[in-house]
Order: C-alpha cells, then sequence, then structure tokens
C-alpha cells in the first residue's frame, strides 16, 4: 500500500465510524408514508428482531384473484418446462391487488433413467436457498455508492489509484466498472465454469482475462456487459477500504436489511446453505455449445468463478425486500440514488431498457437478471407503484435472458390485475405484454422438457 492510499484510507476511516449504520431514506411520497406507516402499526409487537424498512409499498397478504393467479400459474409452469428445470420458485406483490407465491416442481436430486433429465426429491418451498448469480452486482453497486457517501472512496476514482500495480487498467473508473462501459471485454470461460464448477479461481485470474481479452471500445464510450468488471470493482474496494466483501455486504446492505438468509459465501465453501433446490446445467462444449442429453448436477460450486459479480446466496423474501430496496433507493441518499439510476442505453435493447449502476431500468421496474452455473433468477420492482417480481429456476441452461422474460411476463400479468376496494389505486403500467415476454422466453429457451406441448399455446 503506497502512502497516499494509507494517507486516504486513514482520512476516511473517521467518516465511516460516523455513518456506519445510518441508513439513508429518499423521502416517501404521501401513499407510500402511509403504507408504510400502517404496515409498521400492525406489525407492531410481532416483529422478529430483524430491521424493518419501509422500502415500498407493501402488499395485503391475502391472495390475488383466482383468474391473475391462474395465469401467473400457466405462465411460470411454462418458463418450468422451458428452462428444462425441475423446479421453481417465484412471488409477485402488488399492492392495489394481493400477492402470490408459488414453488412447483422438485428438488431435482437426481436424473431419471428413462428420460436422461434432471428430476426426483422432495418438493420445493417458498423458503429454500438458492445462488442468485449474476444479481450480486446490484448488490456490489450499492456497496460503492455507500462507500461514496462515507467519503471512503470517490465514484470518479480512477482503478489505478486504487490498484496501482495492475496494468491495463488506466483510464477506468469505478463508475464505469458498475456500468458495464469500461470498455471490458467477456471472458468466454463458462465451459469452464460449468464442467468444473467446484475450481477456485483467484480473482486476479479473472480480471486478468478481462483485461486482456479484446476490448469493447475505449473506457466511457460504448456499453457492453462485463463480469470481470465487477471483479475488478471488487478488487479495488478491498484495496481501498481493508475490509472483506463478507464484511461489506454485512455492514451495508444485508444487516441494514435484515436480510438474514442471504450470504455470500467464502470460495472454499461449494455447498449451499440450508434447504435448497439442486442446481442443474447442461454440458457445454469448448465452444460453449450446450448438450441438453448430458445435465450437469452443478449444486456444488465454488463462487470464486463470479465473485462478486455473483456469487451471493439468497431466498424468495429475502430477494422481495432487495429488490424494492433497491428500486427505491432506500439505502441510499437521494443524490446517490440519482447517481445510481443516471442509466446508459443498452446495445440493442428496446429504449425503455436501460443501465443504471449494477442493475437495470426496465420500463417502470427497476432490477435485473442473474446468472450462475445450476440457477436463472430475476428480480423487477416499480419503486412507484411497488409491483414486485421475484422468480427463480434451477437449471442455467437457458440463460439470463430468459429468466428476465419470464419475470416480464409475470410482471405483466400482474400489472392488469383489477383494483381490489380500500387498497391503494396507483398500477404499474409496463410498455411490454405478456404475449411479447412470452415470444421472448420461447425464443431463448434451449433444452426444453416437453411437458408443455404446443409451443405456440395462447397466453394467459
Amino acid at each position: 500500500m503506497t502512502g497516499r492510499q494509507g494517507a486516504r484510507r486513514d482520512g476516511r476511516q473517521g467518516s465511516r465510524t460516523a455513518t456506519a449504520g445510518r441508513i439513508r431514506r429518499r423521502p416517501l411520497s404521501p401513499v407510500l408514508a402511509l403504507l408504510t406507516a400502517g404496515l409498521t402499526l400492525s406489525l407492531a409487537g410481532c416483529i422478529d428482531g430483524r430491521v424493518l424498512f419501509p422500502v415500498g409499498p407493501d402488499s395485503a397478504t391475502t391472495a390475488l384473484a383466482a383468474e391473475t393467479s391462474a395465469s401467473l400459474d400457466a405462465a411460470l409452469a411454462e418458463g418450468l418446462d422451458l428452462a428444462g428445470a425441475t423446479g421453481a420458485i417465484a412471488g409477485v406483490w402488488a399492492p392495489w391487488a394481493g400477492q402470490w407465491l408459488a414453488s412447483p416442481g422438485s428438488v431435482g436430486a437426481g436424473v431419471d433413467p428413462a428420460t436422461g433429465r434432471p428430476a426426483g426429491g422432495s418438493a420445493l418451498t417458498t423458503d429454500m436457498q438458492f445462488r442468485i448469480g449474476t444479481l450480486t452486482a446490484s448488490m456490489t453497486c450499492t456497496v460503492l455508492l455507500r462507500l461514496v457517501e462515507d467519503q471512503r472512496v470517490g465514484l470518479d476514482d480512477a482503478v489505478a489509484e486504487h490498484l496501482p500495480r495492475l496494468s491495463g487498467v488506466q483510464g477506468i473508473t469505478l463508475r464505469q466498472l458498475c456500468q458495464n462501459t469500461a470498455g471490458l471485454g467477456q471472458t468466454n470461460l463458462e465451459p469452464q465454469f460449468v464442467n468444473n464448477p467446484t475450481r477456485r479461481w483467484p480473482p486476479l485470474e479473472l480480471v486478468s482475462g478481462g483485461l486482456g481479452s479484446t476490448r469493447a471500445g475505449q473506457p466511457g464510450r460504448i456499453w457492453t456487459r462485463s463480469d470481470a468488471g465487477v471483479q475488478l470493482l471488487g478488487m479495488a474496494l478491498e484495496e481501498a477500504t481493508g475490509d472483506s466483501w463478507p464484511e461489506l455486504y454485512r455492514r451495508y446492505v444485508f444487516e441494514p436489511l435484515g436480510l438474514g438468509d442471504t450470504s455470500f459465501p467464502g470460495p472454499e465453501d461449494v455447498d449451499l446453505p440450508g434447504a435448497h433446490p439442486n442446481g442443474w446445467a447442461a454440458a457445454l462444449d469448448a465452444d460453449g455449445i450446450q448438450d441438453c442429453t448430458r445435465p450437469l448436477d452443478v449444486t456444488r460450486l465454488s463462487n470464486s468463478m463470479s465473485g462478486v459479480a455473483g456469487g451471493a446466496v439468497s431466498t424468495l423474501e429475502d430477494l422481495k425486500t432487495w429488490s424494492q430496496a433497491l428500486a427505491t433507493g432506500s439505502l441510499l441518499s437521494p443524490e446517490m440514488v440519482a447517481q445510481q439510476w443516471k442509466s446508459v442505453r443498452e446495445d440493442g435493447a428496446p429504449q425503455w431498457r436501460r443501465y443504471g449502476l449494477g442493475a437495470e431500468q426496465v420500463g417502470p421496474m427497476r432490477g435485473g437478471a442473474g446468472a450462475i452455473p445450476g440457477f436463472l433468477s430475476a428480480t423487477l420492482s416499480d419503486p412507484e407503484s411497488g409491483l414486485t417480481v421475484v422468480v427463480m429456476v434451477n437449471d442455467s441452461s437457458a440463460g439470463a435472458e430468459f429468466v428476465l422474460a419470464l419475470a416480464q411476463r409475470l410482471a405483466a400479468i400482474a400489472a392488469a390485475a383489477p383494483v381490489v376496494d380500500g387498497r391503494p389505486t396507483t398500477r404499474s403500467d409496463v410498455p411490454w405484454t405478456a404475449v411479447e415476454a412470452t415470444v421472448q422466453m420461447r425464443a431463448h429457451a434451449v433444452c426444453p422438457t416437453g411437458a408443455v406441448e404446443d409451443a405456440a399455446a395462447p397466453v394467459g
């Protein structure tokens, strides 16, 4: 560590002491203030010791209307089939209409000898834990913004300031790493990740691969997804703070939001904690081509393959809390919320899909999709209406775009749910239809099970 870095760290340490644990919330609208006040009163005397924050409007605990629930059930059933998964866990919360929770299928504990496909095991439950994959990047970038608030780093600090001995980082800033505008490429290591999931990867090896791959462009000029860029951010922030990532997540995200079932395992912890589904993926050849006849159980996995870009583990309920906190900015000051959602257009995406710092703006909703061998997941939450969707499938073969389309389909169905008397009247107006989202799901499916026989079936 250079003398300049040490002086900078010491100067910022005092600021951290004064501000650690202080939660900065964006001002709530009158509707949200009324909802959260009512929620707090209704839960008085029965809080289980976790911290309860008004991260957004909440639904009543009653179920959505039968017709809406049936459409959601059908959408998730088709998603399960198209993903080639044995099970799914999903939830939809619409403050004006109710909630829907589902966990169809099984944990996928083995392979059916008759079909050669994953099958068997106990039924899934909605409280099971699973790997959230690249959804972790939104937590990582929120930590960055919290560190900026605490004056421990600057959002536009040069990476070279914190990692002066690392070549190839000149001209790149911390902001660009979070926004995927650093110009770094995406290395093709997926076959090695899937075919050898328990291998431990040194962060420098992965970052060096990203730095050494063909650049997409000059820093700040073009958007291109790069997990190596987020991992590089992780290295820079560890060096700048002297703190480990489990500690940074705990202090700035998990503990403030009461995410008691969310964790960031060490690279040696290859087993998922608690009750969980098995994770599956089709075997890949050297070119990344999937062989659907060779499903691999990749439940035991070292998260070193993705690190702070994709290594967290969570649950449906915790992801609901996190997605609403991310969307509303409840962990950040208004200034940092504005910085997080100062978005750029994603290459080739519709006008309504943009990228902020570690997460996407998808129409009125915020969140994104996560992928890691074995699991796909997605979260979307509207900060105004409170509509929130969380979904997971336990086969990663179809990729992140598939599960995002599934989440969009669930959101479109829920957005059309009728208002129930006595509930808020603010509803989400998403710029896509359930039919359009279904078309995208079917386009990205690679190893469907065939349980839903008519691929052209109408969408509910």
